[in-house]
């Protein structure tokens, strides 16, 4: 089934961010050369493709895992959350209508 991971960021942590980025990247690499992502990105602060220093609001990843608790260990294991990025992490199943 599928899940949504959704994050939102403490303020003031851009640096964090940008710090653990290479290895939050991985895993989601990780989840898509398996076949299992169907979306993930970032939330930006300002209206923009490039926020800058405005930075970023959270994340939302869309993946698929066996069930909630294994999505739910997943998303606690996560760089961002383990830097102190993230401030909130919900983790819900999600049902995909339309591509």
């Amino acid at each position: 089934m599928l899940y949504a991971i959704i994050c939102e960021d403490e303020p003031g942590t851009l640096e964090q961010r940008m710090a653990a980025r290479p290895d939050h990247l991985a895993r989601l690499e990780a989840l898509r050369d398996a076949g299992r992502l169907l979306v993930a990105g970032p939330h930006p602060a300002i209206d923009s493709e490039d926020p800058g220093p405005a930075g970023f609001t959270g994340s939302l990843v869309i993946a698929e895992f066996t069930s909630l608790p294994q999505a739910q260990s997943w998303a606690d294991q996560d760089p961002y959350k383990k830097a102190g990025v993230y401030r909130q992490v919900t983790v819900k199943p999600y049902k995909k209508v339309l591509p």
